[in-house]
């Protein structure tokens, strides 16, 4: 990945996406926003405690920014969950202005439609983008470990191949910045529900690799390895630059999101 700034608001893409101008594709960070803290600044999450008329104000800021208008920007009710939701014209839009409109329980979504930014909401889960150049579709995915153990990642490639016809060998993906193994603690009952390459052991905790558990889910059907690219940067070490819940619960969230260019 690399870093971009507009004005002072800075942005990251991905080496792999960032070579095809029929898409756009951005991840934000916390600088450049109205936000107080514990929010500070750059919050795009109506959800977490922070003034909504802020956060409304933070997304005009970073639509303006991106060049993309904010009525573009379509979001999904985040539930930790498998779900994908195929993102039509008639959903444009939804949750940009407000949660109450965001597409109900999704944690990932799927067009060929232009002009839809399909954005999930972070601060900690790995954020995946997908895009197939031949076919022209693009996704967006969130996965916690309850959305890894559902297998999201795999669900959203089902889509992909069977809703629109693309190959698995052709599908680009970049994995967003996320909580890292150096960080993630997790208890006995989480550990048991991944297989033990996943797992790191260091004095007498254990933690989790989530980016990785999601990587390997992408080479189990057939993606392959050279078109994925992995940001390495840990979320939680790196919390004064992403939103990081497991750092500070009360937290805001980081946005990231891929359109096909009108």
């Amino acid at each position: 990945m690399f870093e971009g700034r507009i004005d002072d608001i800075s942005l990251w893409f991905f080496e792999n996406l960032a070579g095809h101008e029929e898409i756009f594709h951005f991840v934000s960070t916390r600088s450049g926003g109205f936000s107080s803290p514990p929010y500070d600044s750059l919050n795009l999450g109506f959800h977490v405690g922070d003034e909504p008329e802020v956060v409304l104000k933070n997304r005009k800021k970073l639509a303006s920014a991106l060049g993309v208008p904010l009525e573009s920007f379509t979001f999904a009710e985040q539930v930790h969950d498998g779900r994908v939701m195929v993102v039509g014209e008639e959903l444009k839009g939804r949750g940009a202005f407000g949660r109450d409109t965001a597409i109900k329980a999704a944690d990932a979504m799927v067009t060929d439609v232009p002009g839809i930014c399909l954005t999930v909401l972070v601060a900690d889960c790995v954020p995946l983008l997908f895009y197939h150049p031949e076919k022209k579709v693009v996704g967006v995915a969130h996965a916690g470990w309850r959305g890894t153990v559902r297998c999201i990642a795999q669900s959203v490639l089902r889509v992909f191949v069977e809703g629109f016809g693309c190959s698995p060998e052709g599908i680009l993906v970049g994995l967003g910045p996320s909580i890292g193994p150096c960080c993630y603690e997790v208890g006995p009952d989480v550990a048991s529900l991944f297989d033990g390459r996943f797992l790191k052991f260091r004095g007498g905790k254990t933690y989790l690799d989530l980016r990785e558990a999601n990587r390997a889910q992408l080479m189990e059907m057939g993606v392959p390895e050279e078109k994925v690219e992995v940001a390495r940067t840990c979320t939680c070490c790196n919390h004064k630059f992403f939103f990081s819940a497991r750092r500070s619960p009360r937290t805001g969230r980081f946005g990231v999101g891929i359109m096909l260019r009108p």
